[in-house]
């Protein structure tokens, strides 16, 4: 079976469960517990967090360890919104139509809540986010802009860092959803320029429930979660540390194999979209063609049902999907692509593939067995 739903979670690879073993047997204890034990905890707690800032570019201090990338999105979105609300009375927030359920439905929750009011900025047909659009939806009393770094359906990646230039310009923080860009993009907040950015460590190889929110020092933050005061009083409850050891060391491996990993695959995916669109008749490739995800090829194919085809790419030993793992199940077309301007019912065509890093060789016969897929949902053989 060849499975190709790396957006959807990836394996724990070995040296992140072989870093977090020893926390999960020896080094036991309670971090926030002042004897030898809690303080080997809470060690090792502090060095996976300096790690994780690293990487991003920031400090240590700004690293908020989650349980994945929704409840990072809901911190920063809903975090950053009542924050905002409770220093300045500021009651908007911008995004997209397109983003990921966890940031839509802060968004949502703000709005029937709080009163908040909520701009979708529009995207074009390939999924793109004008920056000029998103200077045009700011007010005075805008709280935060939070938009997906790279899309998880289509794999579009935004200009981030003429956006962050927008929002730097209008003093407004820019929260980047990155989730499905680590191990692809660069997560460098000097290159980005962003002020909060979420990833969720199951789609880099590190354990589901396992996430992280970094925020700079200036932005303020109302948490979600009290108690304690853990995290610098961000999010209380005691810290899973193996988890945050596994998080550290799958970040650092992503980033050190990012580039390789990126040129390696762009090629082979250009290669499988070409063929692809080559050999199946009305099949259409939704969000950009060059400025996407290295890991997506996303497509539609009129006059079938995504969830057949997959059906029978499975048949075939082809594990993919129709689009986000978290609407999975849902009759609905995806939002993502009716944003697109893709009627719904072409919407409900749709199958995405997303590919390890690890990839590599020829996928000829992945194309083969889609076109053999979409012939037999066709014509119901």
């Amino acid at each position: 079976m060849l499975y190709l739903d790396n957006a959807a979670t990836t394996p724990i690879r070995r040296e992140v469960l072989e870093a977090m073993t020893p926390y999960l047997t020896q080094v036991y204890g309670n971090p926030s517990s002042h004897h030898t034990v809690g303080e080997r905890a809470a060690a090792a707690l502090d060095d996976a967090r300096r790690r994780v800032a690293r990487v991003l570019g920031m400090r240590a201090g700004a690293v908020v360890f989650t349980s994945g990338g929704t409840e990072a999105n809901n911190l920063a979105v809903k975090g950053i919104a009542l924050a905002a609300m409770a220093h300045r009375g500021s009651r908007h927030v911008v995004t997209s139509p397109i983003e990921h359920e966890s940031v839509l439905a802060s968004a949502e929750y703000l709005h029937r809540l709080h009163g908040f009011e909520i701009t979708h900025v529009p995207v074009d047909g390939l999924g793109r986010v004008d920056p000029d659009a998103v200077a045009g939806a700011l007010r005075e009393d805008t709280a935060l802009v939070s938009l997906g770094y790279a899309n998880n359906e289509i794999g579009t990646v935004q200009d981030v860092p003429a956006i962050a230039d927008v929002c730097r310009a209008h003093v407004v923080p820019l929260h980047v959803d990155a989730v499905q860009a680590a191990g692809w993009l660069t997560l460098s907040a000097a290159d980005l320029a962003y002020d909060a950015i979420s990833i969720a460590g199951h789609k880099i190889g590190a354990p589901k429930g396992t996430g992280v929110l970094a925020v700079r020092g200036r932005v303020p933050l109302e948490p979600l979660i009290h108690g304690g005061g853990q995290q610098r009083e961000r999010r209380s409850g005691t810290e899973d540390v193996a988890g945050a050891v596994g998080f550290a060391v799958a970040l650092e491996l992503a980033e050190a194999e990012r580039a390789e990993a990126s040129q390696r695959v762009t090629p082979i995916r250009d290669a499988f979209i070409a063929h692809v669109l080559a050999d199946i008749p009305a099949a259409r490739l939704t969000g950009d063609p060059v400025n996407r995800l290295p890991g997506t090829a996303s497509f539609t194919f009129e006059g079938t049902s995504g969830e057949a085809v997959l059906l029978e790419l499975e048949r075939r030993g082809v594990v993919s999907s129709s689009g986000s793992a978290c609407a999975a199940g849902s009759d609905e077309p995806s939002h993502v692509l009716v944003a697109l301007g893709i009627d719904p019912d072409v919407a409900r065509t749709s199958v995405r593939f997303t590919f390890p890093r690890s990839l590599a060789g020829s996928l000829e016969p992945v194309a083969d067995a889609l076109r053999a897929s979409v012939e037999a949902v066709r014509t119901g053989a």
